[in-house]
């Protein structure tokens, strides 16, 4: 059993993870959602006069430039925009598709369960740079074809959990009683079963968001992500890896603003999976 002082500082701790991550994370997504009134037109602004500028030597640039002259803040800040559009658009596209056919693996099982688990088998067999490479080479890259991508790779992981969580719960009293009275399997599944899945989805759905972002970020540096004109923070990566030596700012600053908003939706991830699953917490 523990003590209160325990208890205590693991309130404090979490409380703390939860301002740290709003902090990181909200204060990336607002900087990106007003980037085009910070910074109109200055991630694509050309000034070969002032190329390679350190930080702070001209307060006008104050992260430095580029190899184009290109302002380092404003492609950081407006690189976030395709990052996050990337991790939010594919994480939602992949909740929809997964819950969908977890529920219905789960609910129905027999021939639908095996067709359903059986490919997502099949599938998570697959490394997933062979399923980006070979999907990128047919289709073609882009930032839609990049979201795609990405949903089906992880739906997946939504379909398992659901399917896991409705085998639990098909069985009880509640669920019984709604069957018993006439209840549509529809309205057994979305207003009886989703309700109880909804915590551990919306856990998962924070943490991939920022494995959404590495991944983006991961796939642009390697040429197989978005559009090498569009600023992103891969893309911010990879432009800036030759100059490593001699204006290391074209790289580190991109890669921090991957750090720290990776950091910010795993903080809340940890805070959120401890909120909605107070049966899980432990403290020494």
């Amino acid at each position: 059993m523990s003590s209160p002082v325990s208890s205590s500082r693991f309130a404090q701790f979490k409380g703390l993870e939860f301002v740290l991550g709003t902090i990181l994370t909200g204060g990336m997504c607002l900087a990106v959602l007003f980037s085009d009134f910070i910074f109109p037109d200055s991630a694509f602004k050309i000034n070969l006069m002032a190329r390679l500028l350190p930080p702070f030597a001209d307060w006008s640039h104050p992260f430095g430039t580029d190899p184009l002259g290109r302002d380092v803040l404003a492609r950081v800040i407006g690189g976030g925009k395709i990052s996050l559009q990337v991790g939010f658009v594919s994480v939602a596209g992949a909740v929809v598709v997964g819950v969908i056919m977890g529920l219905i693996s789960g609910y129905y099982r027999g021939f639908w369960d095996m067709i359903v688990m059986r490919f997502a088998d099949v599938q998570l067999a697959m490394p997933f740079i062979l399923l980006a490479i070979t999907f990128i080479a047919i289709v073609g890259g882009g930032l839609t074809n990049m979201i795609i991508l990405l949903i089906v790779s992880q739906w997946v992981q939504y379909a398992r959990l659901v399917r896991g969580l409705v085998l639990s719960l098909r069985d009880r009293e509640f669920i019984l009683s709604a069957r018993a009275i006439g209840v549509k399997d529809r309205s057994i599944l979305f207003r009886h079963l989703l309700p109880n899945l909804i915590g551990p989805v919306i856990v998962l759905m924070t943490l991939n968001v920022a494995t959404n972002i590495l991944l983006e970020s991961s796939l642009t540096f390697l040429g197989l992500g978005v559009d090498p004109l569009i600023p992103s923070w891969g893309g911010m990566l990879a432009d800036g890896r030759t100059y490593l030596q001699n204006a290391w700012w074209v790289s580190v600053f991109p890669g921090l603003a991957i750090l720290l908003t990776v950091l910010g939706l795993n903080l809340l991830g940890d805070w959120l999976r401890d909120s909605l699953d107070p049966t899980g917490r432990t403290s020494k």
